[in-house]
């Protein structure tokens, strides 16, 4: 077999000045898109020429009559941009009311100083802030570090006792919204025999929205990551979707807020909600909270996602109780969802005088802006939705389809449709043929320009992650194998299958099942591990058709995730739904599923799945506003500060320590911002998962710090040419994969290892992807080689070290991708005595890191196979572009 063809980076950025190298064009598009600007716009943003504010200062360098900017000379013609680039445009009207001379700085923040507030010093805050927010100290702990500091050093510490330092939290201004109560209790006319949740008054505690808005507006950790006007980003075929506000809806929002003339000019501002319920333990009496959390559209989705202060905690939300004999009565329920739509018509409420009159807020870049508010998503799983929305339980939020034909005709359900039904319809005709619930009308029918029925969020984590795939393929697939087999032969095939899935080799990032999938609780995380490994498992062991069935599944879960989604991609989620429609009704033909409405797939969440697209054009990229994002800050907000509290009443208690927590927190950024916080007491003490230091925003692939110190530095067969060998365990690969879990920048790291011993264990020798033709598209560009060695070589005459890898080769099988799977198949390289094939490669060839999966198609494999034989056992091997969501937007 002749020699691999590779290809290093030798094409070099067009940007004057950028001296980066890239293998390809699509890299260098990427590094443009990133370094020097993603988009170019195509006009001013300003007013058009007719508008009546055309020279109003909405965007100002003081908050009050600003006098009139004077008109900028013009600009010299820009240069020629570089082909690839996407372009913007900007809304018309609802526009920031950029009219400032190009490059006006904003007014200036107050210059850097030495007031750290209440804190004595920066080390007084340093110190707080580790103590209380990120490591979470108990007091104890506190008052005895304390005294030992007082005891070691001749000057006093910086906090008497866990009580000074707590008084110096609470009396900190920055940060500080102040929580607030309101009660409600049920109003009808009582019974005879009043239930006890009849008499009670129910307390929901919450904070501003407002003040939180313009808490998170005026954020300067913000800067460069918040979007200022509705856009239409678009490439050569088309709108590009990725961040909130380069949707069609918020475009839509501002078309209406503009036929008021006094709006023109504005920041629109939208807001999004999500609310769920969550249980902190099981042992205890009060276990469960309600936590309502709001963020704002205008930052990007990575920012939300990261956290960041992007999504604050903005209410407890009351649980209303009773007695198993009426938990389930109509009177209950219907208290129940009134109590639940009255308290986020009250909580949201101070919003309401700002979706009518502009108001000015400071930015975070400093810029003074009008802004006007208006309600966005709202981010819920199904029995969410389902109480926001007023339906029957197993019909859809968002359209008119029928509960036992979800995926037939349906048209849009409205608010204007519902109070229609409800004038000429009774209860039970709504009930039952239109799943409507009488007499009472969704919280979001009392604010401006809002319908609830348009703002339910797309639900990844737990309508189409938990429920289409744990809940219904891997129960469905299970139960096939019960009607299909024996007893005891099922059984066997399931074994076999948790024998495949402990077989899998590591992989960075990937959860490891050392017993196979055999345990009774399942995460969320749980469930998004075995999507990355089932098809191999079951390959061979379930009819095709069902594995074409999870394979079309996991093609839409991973184009609808990514981070940029353009027409392309939007053609392929549609091809994917139709190809899982069509595929699983093996499970019909299998008998696991039958045409009755109960057991046919007329099922919401999977139903769910056709709304996609839409919602996609409608509120960008759905990994902005997944149920995943308040999951995590169930963490933070409810479950941490109710492990600190004394458990009983521990409701107050909570509120106080999410106060105290975000103090610090916003007294950080604010201190960064000033400059106060340079050196190195700002570094972080604990290393953040995910964090990417700020020099690692290049997409290579660099050695491990150390050599191995022990092994030879010297080979005679490359005495001649070669001076020394320093041999390394491993190497980084860095890679811009926004759509995986990365920096804030979209970078992210990974670790490639070849050793001779893995954590005291047998050998680990990882594989990865080697750039072959940068011009072809997906996995037919790329070659797939296990690395046996990483070392750098200096020969004598050169001044620097070569890195390099010792690597062995595989060879696709065939043209096209497995047609089960979807995967590509490869087989490792051999010559004529049946050894393995090698190369040495320069490291700059190497993209990443790969992940094999052997096919054992109907074989079973033996009991007590190691994982870390698999890469040497098997003949062929599926390359798992579901590794990852950057390996399947590369490995295709």
């Amino acid at each position: 077999m002749p020699r691999k063809s590779i290809h290093p980076r030798n094409v070099l950025c067009p940007i004057e000045g950028c001296n980066r190298l890239f293998i390809n064009q699509q890299g260098i598009t990427t590094h443009i898109r990133n370094e020097h600007g993603r988009l170019k716009r195509s006009g001013p943003p300003g007013n058009p020429p007719d508008s009546p504010h055309a020279n109003d200062s909405f965007c100002s360098s003081s908050p009050v009559n600003s006098p009139p900017t004077r008109t900028p000379e013009p600009e010299p013609e820009p240069k020629p941009e570089p082909e690839g680039l996407y372009t913007e445009e900007i809304h018309p009207f609802l526009n920031e009311g950029n009219y400032l001379a190009s490059g006006a700085l904003p007014p200036p923040f107050d210059p850097p100083s030495n007031d750290y507030y209440l804190y004595e010093k920066r080390t007084s805050f340093e110190l707080a802030d580790l103590l209380y927010r990120r490591e979470q100290m108990s007091g104890g702990n506190i008052n005895e570090l304390l005294r030992i500091w007082a005891a070691d050093s001749d000057r006093d510490p910086p906090f008497a006792n866990k009580a000074d330092m707590l008084e110096t939290i609470d009396t900190t201004i920055v940060g500080d919204i102040p929580w607030q109560c309101f009660t409600l209790s049920y109003d009808s006319p009582l019974p005879d025999k009043p239930e006890p949740w009849m008499k009670k008054k129910f307390e929901v505690y919450y904070r501003d929205p407002r003040l939180l808005l313009q808490q998170q507006l005026g954020s300067r950790d913000f800067v460069g990551e918040i979007d200022h006007a509705p856009k239409k980003v678009v490439d050569q075929n088309g709108r590009v979707f990725e961040n909130f506000m380069e949707g069609q809806w918020i475009w839509q929002q501002a078309d209406k807020l503009a036929q008021d003339p006094n709006m023109h000019g504005c920041t629109l501002v939208p807001t999004i909600c999500g609310s769920d319920k969550t249980t902190v333990s099981v042992a205890t009496g009060q276990n469960e909270y309600y936590p309502f959390y709001l963020s704002q559209g205008n930052i990007h989705n990575n920012v939300r996602r990261a956290h960041r202060d992007g999504i604050s905690l903005c209410a407890f939300l009351a649980i209303p109780k009773t007695d198993r004999e009426h938990d389930d009565s109509a009177l209950f329920r219907r208290f129940r969802r009134h109590l639940f739509h009255t308290s986020l018509r009250e909580i949201l409420k101070p919003l309401l005088p700002g979706m009518t009159t502009p108001e000015v807020v400071r930015f975070g870049d400093g810029h003074y802006r009008r802004v006007v508010y208006c309600l966005g998503p709202y981010i819920a799983d199904y029995p969410e939705q389902v109480m926001l929305a007023c339906i029957v339980q197993n019909w859809c939020s968002r359209c008119t389809a029928h509960r036992t034909d979800l995926d037939g005709e349906g048209g849009r359900q409205s608010h204007v449709l519902t109070e229609a039904l409800m004038n000429t319809m009774s209860a039970r005709t709504l009930w039952d043929d239109y799943g409507i619930v009488d007499g009472i009308m969704p919280f979001t029918h009392y604010f401006p320009h809002t319908d609830i029925h348009e703002l339910i969020a797309p639900d990844l984590l737990h309508q189409i992650i938990k429920g289409t795939f744990k809940d219904h393929l891997v129960t469905w697939m299970e139960k096939y194998l019960n009607l299909t087999y024996s007893k005891a032969e099922a059984k066997k095939i399931k074994a076999e299958i948790d024998r495949r899935i402990a077989a899998i080799p590591p992989f960075p990032g990937l959860h490891r099942f050392p017993e196979g999938r055999g345990y009774k609780q399942w995460t969320g995380d749980d469930s998004k591990a075995l999507m990355k490994v089932i098809l191999p498992a079951i390959s061979g062991l379930v009819p095709p058709q069902m594995v074409r069935t999870f394979s079309a599944f996991l093609e839409f879960c991973y184009l609808v995730w990514r981070n940029i989604i353009n027409q392309e991609t939007l053609v392929a989620i549609d091809a994917a739904v139709a190809r899982f429609h069509h595929e699983r009704d093996i499970f019909r033909e299998v008998g696991v599923r039958d045409e009755d409405t109960t057991l046919g797939f007329s099922i919401p969440r999977q139903h769910a799945l056709s709304h996609y697209r839409y919602l996609i054009e409608e509120f960008g990229a759905p990994n902005g506003l997944c149920s995943s994002i308040t999951e995590s800050k169930h963490i933070k907000a409810v479950k941490e500060p109710w492990w600190r509290s004394r458990r009983f009443e521990a409701l107050g208690q909570m509120l106080v320590i999410n106060s105290r927590m975000d103090k610090p927190a916003a007294s950080q950024v604010d201190f960064k911002s000033h400059g106060m916080l340079d050196g190195p007491l700002s570094e972080k003490l604990e290393l953040v998962m995910g964090e990417i230091p700020e020099d690692a925003d290049d997409d290579d692939v660099k050695l491990a710090r150390c050599p191995i110190r022990s092994l030879p530095k010297t080979l005679d067969a490359l005495a001649n040419h070669i001076r020394k060998v320093e041999v390394y365990p491993s190497a980084v690969a860095t890679f811009y994969a926004p759509s995986d879990k990365s920096g804030i920048g979209g970078m992210h790291r990974e670790r490639i290892r070849s050793t001779a011993s893995w954590q005291g264990g047998p050998p680990r020798r990882d594989c990865v992807f080697v750039v072959a033709d940068p011009d072809m598209e997906g996995f037919r560009g790329l070659l797939v080689a296990q690395v046996l060695l990483f070392f750098s070589i200096k020969r004598r005459k050169d001044t620097t070290r070569f890195p390099c890898a010792l690597v062995t080769w595989f060879s696709t099988l065939g043209n096209e991708p497995c047609p089960e799977t979807g995967m590509w198949c490869v087989t490792p390289d051999t010559n004529s005595n049946g050894c393995r094939k090698m190369d040495v490669i320069h490291l700059d060839s190497v993209l990443r890191g790969a992940h094999l999966i052997g096919i054992a198609g109907e074989d079973h494999l033996p009991r007590g196979f190691k994982y870390t034989d698999s890469l040497d056992a098997f003949k062929a091997f599926y390359v798992n572009k579901y590794a990852d969501h950057h390996a399947h937007e590369i490995a295709f």
